[in-house]
Formats: structure tokens, C-alpha cells, sequence
């Protein structure tokens, strides 16, 4: 999992589409096209990244972005904008066969599968896809299964370290995954971008892979400009019908690349020529952007909002001696001002919903509930009393933000923590060196804000990668260090449970357990909104991920 700033998030995000991180771009309440979409036509993508890869053991991408139209996985996500997204079988015949109490999965692929050469898709393809991700040199890409297969914490990829053992193919239709201890949530994991097949033949020059790749999804790269554009046709081998994630609706998809995000915004505000078939998977609608678009109402008709997203949430650095203490961390829980927060993000509609939950909506396990009960501004008379109670006065807390995104909200924060008596420092920092203190192993700040999507719906990624004690310093992000042996046990015992239903009651009850220690505040579940032009359709955010699904958008004529 991996956290990222507001800037950054728009960023990574525009590679079309967002990893387990700070995805702090926001907006939105609902809304999107979900009318009718014809086959045909080229779809725009506006994107300000000026690189894209195709590599698939280089993606953090998320299972409904880009990369997904040209190659598939064992499984894939399916997505509907009035329930949660569903794991499909893709390239497999089912979602996983569980042995050996969790540590053996095994699947089938279905008959007839085809790159777009014509050539067979076969399991050997997968098992060295899934072997180069552990190549140093193709570093960066989405890591769960690294740490989970038998043998992969000494393994470094094909090139030098010949094959991985624990991945077999006893024939060309069958992979069998051998992993260390049990996992529930392996059939996600076959979801993600390693997982998708390269054959080694295909696999001459590993450095520029990723511009060209072996197509296996509805769409082939005819062509690739860094910084200009990337270009998807049809893949003529691709078979609809065993596809049940894609649709394949446009003849061809085109991504303008390299551009600034207020251009993306106006052009398609203003809906002209090309713009109308475009939209944008990464940049959301910034606060000044707000009354042209409210004020607007066919415009306004063209953004689609999710109806939650990633949880901003107050790190409370529980090593701090200030900190260490409950009764105080509690009282901060009562002297937030939340609605102040929501404000600076936007205002409801496009900000986000005041959040009291670490597991978000959308996700299993997520239980609307709330430990510290107070009016959305905070109830600082009850702060005080609770500071008072326990003989602490005069607290004087540092908290460090972004000074390009965050300091709107820090400064929300400050604000209410005075009405408490809590003296608030703001300490700004750019967003690289603010990630290398609050995830370092000498962290001198007592606050910071962050926010965190997972990169797969399971509450693990709304728990493990914040609160497991193993996450804590070097680089993790249990930044509020919080370290508790009984919510460790828990978490290992909700990992390795298979049945879904039985793991989401068990990460549902960790969401309690752990903010009775009040080691962060939850402050909202924030929203993105994302415009479109008049001809998109199926282009809509659901609670998870707050993103569009690129899988199955269309044109109208």
C-alpha cells in the first residue's frame, strides 16, 4: 500500500487511476452518465501525465484504469453505481480453489484465450508475467504478492534468478500459487496488473515493455508519444464473451497527455468539437471551480461525484510524550472541527461526508458507526473537561503538512484545537520531505493529515497498512505509530480467513477496537468529481473505487 500527497495522487491517478495512497483529490456527491452507450467511435482520455507504461509489473494501477483495456488477469473487478464492485472471474474460470487452509489457490483459464497475434494465452505466461515483477529493475508496481508466495522474499525475477517455484503449471491451462501463510483476499490480488500474461518470447527488451505490450484485453497500443499521446485500437482477437469486466464499446481510445489540469478542466467545461467524446479519469474539479460549475447546470450535469472515497484522517504520533497518553487523544477526538475541514475541502457536495470510521464505504466490514459523539464542529467544552480530568494543561502540539495541498485543512484544525486551549503549530513542508518525516524513523511532529484509499476493496487496506505495528518507521505508514499486540493478533487472524463474510465481521470489529485507542481522528470521506463531455457515457463514480471505470465506457453518436 502506499500513501500519496494531493499533488502527487492527481498524478498517479491520471495514469488512469489511483493506488492505495493519499488520494486526496476530491469533490462530488453523485451523478455521471449512465444512459445507453453505442459501439464505435474514439474516446479522449485528457491526462496530465506526461508518461504512461503499459508494464504491467511496473503498475500500482487500480482494476478498472487503463491498463486494463489492453491486458486482463485471472480476475477482474466489476463495477455498479448502487452496489459494492464485485470480483469476476477474466482470464480464470472462477475466482480461486482454496486448499491447504488457505495457502494453495489454484484456477483454470478458459478455452480459446488469444493475444492479439493470434497466439494462445497460456498459464506459463502468467507465471513469468507474474516473475518479472520481482525484477529489481521493473521495480514500482503493486507488491502484495511478493511478500505472500513461498520464496519470494529471496526471489529477483527471471532474468538472474531463474523461476519461482511456488507458482507451477502443470499444464497450459492450470497455475497453482503456493503462499506462506493463508490470505483470504488472494482472488484481489490475481486482479492486479502483475498478474497478467507476457510471454517470454514477447519479453526481448524488459525496459521499453511496457510501450508495446502483448495485448490480451479489447484494445492493442498502435502507438505511443511520451508526453503527446497513447493511442489503443481494437485487439481483433478478443472475445467478448469470455470477458465479463470489458465491454470494448469505442473503435479506438486516445490519450492527450502532458497537460495542465486547469486545461482539462475548461476544455471540457466547455464541450467543443472532439472534447465532447472526452473525459478525465484523474483530475478532479477543484474548489475555485465550484460556482462555474454549480452555476451551470449543463455543466454541472457532465460531473460525476463519488459518493465517498478515501478516509482524511488526524495522525496523532502516539510516541509523543504529549501524545502517549489516551485521555488526551481522546479529548482531540471531541475538539476537532470537522465541519471546519470539509469546508476547506469543498464544502459537502464536494468535499466529502464528515467520516467517524476507518474501513470506508464501499468496502465490506465499513459499519456506520461513531466512538466520540460530537456536533460536526467538535464540542470543545467537553475537550477541556476531559484535558482538565486528566491534570493536563498548556498542550503545545506541532503538526506538520503539506504547504502546497494541506494547509487549508491544518489551519481547520488549528482553529479548532485552540477553542480547547490546545496550541496548534503548523510546520509546512514540501511533499517529499514531509512523506520522509511522518514515515521515517525519527519523527518529530506530534499531528499531520493524510488520507488513504486501498488498492483493492478489502478493509485489510483500511487497517493493516495503518495500524499493524510492522508498519510503523522505514518507510510504512502507521504513521500515528500505534502499536497495540491484541489488535496485531486480530489483524492476522482477519487476514487469513477465506470466508469474505466472516473476514469483513472480523476487520469490523478491528475498526472499534482500534479507535477506543483514539490513535487518529477521522475527519472525511473525500469525495472526487470528475468531468465529462456530452457524449460519454457510463462514465460514473461509485464508493469504491471513487474513480470511472474505464472498463466499460462508451459514446453516444
Amino acid at each position: 500500500m502506499k500513501h500519496l500527497s494531493r499533488a502527487v495522487a492527481l498524478a498517479a491517478v491520471l495514469a488512469l487511476a489511483a493506488a492505495a495512497c493519499n488520494a486526496n483529490d476530491k469533490s462530488g456527491t453523485t451523478g455521471g452518465s449512465t444512459a445507453a452507450a453505442e459501439q464505435g467511435g474514439t474516446f479522449h482520455i485528457l491526462s496530465t501525465s506526461k508518461e504512461i507504461s503499459y508494464d504491467p509489473a511496473k503498475s500500482q494501477n487500480l482494476g478498472i484504469s487503463g491498463i486494463h483495456l489492453v491486458l486482463r488477469g485471472l480476475t477482474s473487478w466489476k463495477t455498479d453505481p448502487s452496489k459494492p464492485t464485485e470480483l469476476v472471474p477474466d482470464l480464470a474460470t472462477d475466482t480461486g480453489q482454496v486448499t491447504d487452509g488457505g495457502k494453495t489457490w489454484t484456477y483454470k483459464l478458459k478455452p480459446g484465450l488469444k493475444y492479439a497475434d493470434g497466439s494462445p494465452i497460456v498459464a506459463a505466461d502468467i507465471k513469468y508475467g507474474v516473475e518479472r515483477s520481482f525484477a529489481p529493475e521493473l521495480s514500482g508496481g503493486l507488491g502484495y504478492h511478493k511478500s505472500l508466495l513461498v520464496g519470494g522474499d529471496k526471489y529477483t525475477g527471471p532474468y538472474k534468478g531463474g523461476d519461482l517455484a511456488s507458482i507451477e503449471t502443470p499444464d497450459e491451462t492450470t497455475i497453482v500459487f503456493k503462499l506462506n501463510k493463508p490470505y483470504g483476499d488472494w482472488p484481489w490480488i490475481v486482479s492486479m496488473p502483475a498478474f497478467s500474461p507476457v510471454p517470454k518470447k514477447a519479453d526481448t527488451d524488459p525496459a521499453h515493455y511496457g510501450e508495446k505490450p502483448m495485448a490480451s484485453g479489447p484494445y492493442q497500443v498502435q502507438s505511443y508519444t511520451p508526453g503527446s499521446k497513447l493511442v489503443l485500437t481494437r485487439n481483433p482477437n478478443w472475445d467478448k464473451s469470455t470477458d465479463p469486466a470489458r465491454t470494448g464499446l469505442p473503435d479506438s481510445i486516445v490519450t492527450d497527455m502532458g497537460l495542465q489540469p486547469d486545461v482539462v478542466n475548461q476544455r471540457l467545461i466547455a464541450d467543443a468539437g472532439d472534447d465532447k467524446f472526452a473525459a478525465t479519469t484523474g483530475t478532479s474539479v477543484p474548489a475555485a471551480l465550484i460556482p462555474t460549475i454549480t452555476g451551470n447546470p449543463a455543466v454541472k450535469a457532465r460531473v460525476a461525484t463519488s459518493p465517498s472515497g478515501a478516509l482524511e484522517y488526524l495522525a496523532m504520533n502516539t510516541k509523543r510524550p504529549a501524545l502517549a497518553n489516551p485521555a488526551v487523544r481522546k479529548a482531540i477526538e471531541y475538539a476537532v472541527d470537522k465541519q471546519a475541514v470539509q469546508v476547506a475541502e469543498g464544502g459537502p457536495e464536494y468535499g466529502g461526508e464528515i467520516a467517524s470510521t476507518l474501513i470506508t464505504p464501499g468496502i465490506d466490514g465499513y459499519t456506520k458507526y461513531d466512538s466520540y459523539e460530537a456536533p460536526p464542529a467538535g464540542d470543545p467544552a467537553k475537550a477541556k473537561q476531559m484535558l482538565a480530568a486528566a491534570g493536563v494543561s498548556n498542550l503545545n502540539l506541532v503538526l506538520a503538512a503539506d504547504n502546497t495541498t494541506g494547509l487549508g485543512v491544518a489551519q481547520a484544525i488549528q482553529q479548532g484545537l485552540k477553542r480547547a486551549g490546545i496550541t496548534v503549530t503548523i510546520k509546512p513542508l514540501d511533499s517529499e520531505p514531509l512523506t520522509d518525516l511522518i514515515t521515517g524513523n525519527k519523527p518529530d511532529f506530534d499531528l499531520t493529515v493524510s488520507s488513504w484509499l486501498p488498492d483493492f476493496p478489502s478493509a485489510i487496506g483500511n487497517i493493516q497498512p495503518l495500524f499493524a505495528s510492522s508498519e510503523i518507521g522505514n518507510g510504512g505508514y502507521n504513521i500515528s505509530r500505534y502499536s497495540n499486540p491484541a489488535v496485531d493478533t486480530a489483524i492476522a487472524a482477519a487476514t487469513a480467513e477465506p470466508d469474505r463474510t466472516k473476514a469483513a465481521g472480523l476487520w469490523a470489529a478491528l475498526d472499534k477496537q482500534i479507535m477506543a485507542d483514539a490513535p487518529v481522528v477521522p475527519l472525511i470521506y473525500a469525495r472526487n468529481a470528475f468531468l465529462h463531455g456530452s457524449k460519454v457515457q457510463n462514465f460514473y463514480l461509485s464508493s469504491y473505487p471513487p474513480y470511472a471505470n474505464t472498463l466499460i465506457v462508451g459514446l453516444s453518436k
